[in-house]
């Protein structure tokens, strides 16, 4: 069957399920339900896996409301996108360049090619990590080639997916299957150790439930039990590990609301909707495939990856990091990602510990008195400046995979939490290089060549691959955190550019909400773009001010950032102020 044929048939089925009443509604949406499922697989990518998982590890279960409410504002503004797109069938990137500003066109294109690049870098560390830590016994060898040559193998069958859907066809019902089949995997794996623990009486679903209340105090302040724990450390130490504290969990919750819609998922949605064919008819389609492929798996896998991780990591440590004995100390898993923390917080307390260290020349030499000094400090500590320190420690692949032992045992969970992680890194890939082919294609002219969509898939890839060469840790989990945060910065161009578009006449005509709805869409719309600007402006100031002193970190880079914005925005109008001439000589 053609793809003008197929779309025929599925408005048909449409047609003819409306007229039968709501539960064929229903039927016929799930059959044809298929770009929310994109977005959900590149929602429940790394990104989730990673952010969630760390925000269980700093503030247990008391910001659950912050997955929540990022959902809410992410599907109100990509409803309003499908609107948008259906409504006047015209490729986004024209719409934006044509009746609201080239400059925000442009910035919103290339914001998104360079938000693909940047983020399959972190999916293929984390393939990696979760092969070498949970898949496969022994592990992988720790070299250049080894995850150069892995990486590869990965990119392999994700291009032959993408290569699949952008074909059409049986191939994009075949992909969409597959897509649905990892997605599932991941719901059920993380969905039944909830199930388990609250069985075994092991979670209080008081406290869980209070964490679905917004408290937004969180943001200046650490989570009740791990302040607890600092005010019970001594007194000299409190203001540092409160700093740092704060610096990670403030990155958290940004990496957290960044990665439920970013801006290279508002390009998917319209393309992969006009690359099916949908048009008006399909608006309640597009809403519906949203609510059930998106969200409601997001909140429920994202809802229990928290939960886990707070029941398994939260204000807690192994017997070896408890112990008196710096020797057993030094065993502990966690001790590794400790050293440079509590080295740092005894130069605070006490400058002159390090003195000598300083004068060793020989690199090992150094690093062996590091660890020792380390290892006795940490077992000197109270139990509950050590349980702080434990809590800033970012555990691998290897580690997070505890919290599926509950349900598994420690054996068992390896292989699910590895299939479950794997499956939402491998599947954002593939995700992101679709993105980029569309991207790629649409910027240069050739929104239809299928040969460049394949090369500009292939370039996402490619440099996912390369991967090694940017990031190196011994959490290699962690460069999702730091994409998360690069995300936060480019999404209000986005919104900003469909919210002119919701209220452009020129573009929508007749389907331009009027009224009472219009009022609604620009209400809640405007809370999406102030919330996005909000978030973009949080993520700046993280990374260029530093907490303890209220001054730029780097003034260099704060001058560069500032300078891009700047110029930017200066741009941007004169773009509207050339749109708005434009609009006036048409209309004359």
């Amino acid at each position: 069957m053609t793809k003008s044929a197929q779309v025929s048939a599925d408005r048909e089925i449409l047609v003819a399920a409306q007229n039968r009443g709501p539960f064929s509604v229903l039927g016929a949406f799930l059959r044809l339900s298929g770009p929310g499922w994109l977005q959900s697989a590149i929602t429940l990518g790394g990104g989730s896996l990673g952010s969630a998982l760390y925000l269980g590890v700093l503030g247990g279960t008391s910001m659950l409301w912050l997955n929540l409410i990022a959902i809410i504002v992410g599907v109100i503004m990509l409803s309003a996108i499908s609107y948008v797109v259906l409504s006047s069938g015209e490729r986004p990137y024209k719409a934006i360049n044509e009746h609201v500003n080239p400059v925000l066109g442009v910035g919103w294109i290339a914001a998104t090619i360079m938000a693909n690049i940047i983020w399959c870098m972190p999916q293929f560390s984390l393939c990696f990590d979760v092969l070498d830590a949970n898949l496969i016994p022994g592990g992988l060898a720790d070299s250049d080639q080894y995850k150069y040559g892995i990486s590869l193998a990965i990119f392999v069958p994700a291009f032959i997916m993408v290569w699949m859907s952008l074909a059409g066809g049986w191939a994009v019902r075949v992909f969409d299957f597959l897509l649905k089949l990892l997605i599932g995997m991941v719901v059920v794996c993380f969905v039944a150790v909830v199930v388990r623990l609250t069985m075994q009486d092991a979670l209080d679903w008081n406290v869980i439930s209070q964490g679905l209340i917004p408290d937004f105090s969180l943001w200046s302040s650490p989570a009740p039990e791990i302040k607890r724990l600092i005010y019970a450390s001594p007194e000299a130490a409190q203001q540092f590990w409160s700093d740092m504290i704060m610096q990670n969990q403030r990155d958290v919750m940004i990496s957290t609301t960044a990665t439920v819609v970013g801006i290279n998922m508002t390009f998917l949605l319209p393309y992969s909707m006009l690359s099916r064919g949908w048009d008006k008819p399909f608006r309640g389609l597009a809403r519906f495939d949203l609510i059930t492929g998106m969200a409601i798996p997001f909140v429920l896998v994202t809802g229990c990856i928290v939960i886990a991780s707070a029941y398994s990591f939260h204000g807690k440590a192994d017997e070896q990091f408890l112990s008196d004995d710096p020797e057993i100390v030094k065993s502990s898993r966690l001790f590794g990602g400790c050293v440079d923390n509590v080295l740092a917080r005894n130069a605070l307390i006490d400058s002159g510990s390090l003195d000598e260290i300083a004068t060793l020349e020989d690199a090992t030499e150094a690093k062996a008195a590091k660890e020792q000094l380390a290892a006795e400090t940490i077992a000197g500590m109270s139990q509950e400046e050590r349980l702080v320190a434990a809590t800033l420690v970012k555990p691998n692949a290897g580690q997070l995979a505890q919290s599926l032992a509950p349900l598994l045992g420690e054996q068992r969970a390896n292989l699910v939490f590895g299939l479950g992680a794997f499956g939402m890194g491998f599947s954002t890939i593939i995700i992101l290089m679709m993105i980029n082919g569309f991207a790629i294609s649409e910027l240069m002219g050739r929104p239809d060549s299928m040969a460049i969509r394949v090369c500009g898939a292939a370039i996402a890839g490619l440099v996912g691959v390369m991967w090694p060469l940017i990031w190196e840790s011994e959490s290699k989990t962690w460069l999702i955190i730091m994409a998360s945060t690069f995300g936060a910065i480019l999404l209000p161009i986005a919104y900003v550019s469909f919210f002119a578009l919701m209220n452009s006449r020129s573009l929508l005509k007749e389907d331009m909400p009027t009224g009472g709805r219009r009022f609604i869409w620009n209400f809640l719309m405007l809370f999406g773009v102030i919330a996005a600007l909000a978030q973009a402006g949080s993520s700046l100031y993280t990374k260029l001010v530093d907490p303890a002193t209220n001054t730029l970190i780097s003034p260099d880079s704060g001058s560069l950032v500032f300078g891009g914005f700047v110029t930017f925005a200066l741009l941007a109008l004169i773009g509207f102020s050339a749109t708005t001439r434009d609009k006036s000589s048409e209309s004359e």
